[in-house]
């Protein structure tokens, strides 16, 4: 689903913001909690976001060697892979390629000598023919998606209007003089014995304020 301006402000906070709730998040952003709402529920349906749990820095955990591993698999072997592969915990997610191999993993693992180890339990697998792999040494640019989004952002804006707060005394401005309202007076006649008396009647508009 493509996503709009207000979308990936309402993603955009909600990472900066991982604790907010659906009120916080509507404050912070400036619109309702019911349009909160209904857009993450639109997104949750969508598979746009999957979750909320917390970010790991797997160094800070205990994982400092991390490795990119490329499998060449025996014709037809995927599905065998695959289901080994998810069996090992030091692999943090694989995917199906082109090139020279046919699946591309990557692995955590506390040590040199731990990774040695996974790679040898890798390499175990029936439909595994070769592999190579390859240790990272820094991280140039992390796993990110919010500057993808907010490209995007910049295409799709947003129909919903901002929330406008009410002024301090509970009413809205006047719309052509910007202040609050006014009293009016209106002179009128009422017809007496000795001929007509002016009488003055007061009354005050009335303003609603906008949200």
């Amino acid at each position: 689903m493509p996503l709009d301006e207000l979308d990936v402000r309402l993603i955009r906070t909600g990472r900066q913001h991982p604790r907010a709730g659906m009120l916080e998040l509507s404050r912070l952003i400036g619109v309702s909690r019911a349009t909160v709402q209904a857009r993450l529920e639109r997104m949750e349906a969508a598979g746009v976001i999957t979750g909320y749990g917390p970010e790991v820095d797997l160094i800070a955990a205990g994982y400092p060697v991390l490795a990119f591993v490329t499998l060449e698999i025996a014709q037809g072997g995927l599905d065998g892979v695959a289901a080994a592969l998810a069996a090992l915990p030091q692999v943090l997610e694989a995917y199906g390629t082109t090139g020279t191999g046919d699946v591309h993993c990557r692995i955590a693992a506390t040590s040199n000598q731990d990774l040695q180890h996974i790679l040898i339990d890798v390499n175990r697998i029936p439909e595994v023919v070769r592999s190579t792999s390859v240790i990272a040494l820094s991280e140039v640019v992390p796993m990110r998606t919010l500057p993808l989004l907010e490209a995007a952002e910049r295409r799709i804006p947003s129909r919903v209007p901002a929330l406008r707060k009410p002024t301090d005394n509970g009413t809205g401005p006047n719309r052509e003089t910007n202040e609050g309202p006014r009293s009016q007076s209106r002179v009128t006649t009422r017809p007496t014995a000795g001929g007509s008396v002016p009488t003055e009647r007061s009354g005050s508009g009335s303003v609603s304020a906008d949200w």
